[in-house]
């Protein structure tokens, strides 16, 4: 007859079971070191990130910096544009500015001045009582006929424009060795228009328009 020892078996279980239990401490011990390393390895990775992060911030800074010195010309000629530019709109508002503000007297000699042709220049220029008086040297009548027919071409002044007087004189040339020349002495008068009105900053009598002026010196 054959015996089993159930009970014997079920011992040799049981010191088996027991010899891989872990207690409390264990347990608490077994836990605490796999959540340090979780944590270790959630940081490792975490540091690999920021790592590759600064090496790409790092790129792009590079980069940036690299573009930065080859757009510094163009900044620097559109910099130096927006100087010019606005110089340039002051001057233009300034002009309008003056034109806008031109009196009677400098509409006047800004017309004479335009009227005058080459080989033309004047030695005096009187405005009194709405009568402008013009005295010149011209070294042809040609010249004179076109100063006159310029200076009716205005709203400024009421045609017919008169010639006074011409007479031909004889002057010294201007070089060293140079032959005295026949110029013709002339005076020319105009009658402004809306003379009974008096213009604010009217020409002096006896105002000279010296040969700055003249068309000899343009």
């Amino acid at each position: 007859m054959i015996r089993i020892n159930l009970l014997g078996g079920e011992r040799h279980a049981q010191k088996k079971r027991a010899s891989f239990s872990f207690d409390a401490g264990q347990r608490v011990a077994f836990g605490a070191a796999l959540i340090v390393i979780v944590m270790v390895g959630v940081a490792g990775l975490w540091y690999l990130a920021l790592d590759r992060e600064s090496v790409q911030v790092d790129i792009d800074i590079a980069s940036a910096q690299q573009q930065t010195r080859q757009l510094a010309p163009l900044l620097k000629e559109v910099e130096q544009f927006e100087q010019r530019k606005g110089q340039l709109q002051q001057r233009v508002g300034l002009i309008q500015q003056l034109r806008g503000g031109q009196s009677l007297p400098v509409q006047l000699l800004d017309h004479v001045s335009r009227s005058m042709p080459d080989m033309l220049w004047l030695t005096q220029l009187n405005q009194e009582k709405g009568e402008m008086t013009i005295e010149g040297r011209s070294t042809t009548l040609i010249a004179l006929s076109d100063f006159v027919g310029n200076l009716g071409d205005t709203t400024l002044l009421q045609k017919p424009v008169e010639i006074v007087s011409s007479q031909v004189e004889t002057v010294q040339g201007t070089g060293p060795q140079a032959p005295p020349v026949d110029v013709i002495k002339f005076t020319v008068k105009a009658q402004l228009k809306d003379a009974g009105v008096p213009a604010p900053g009217i020409v002096p009598a006896k105002a000279t328009a010296a040969s700055a002026t003249s068309g000899a010196a343009r």
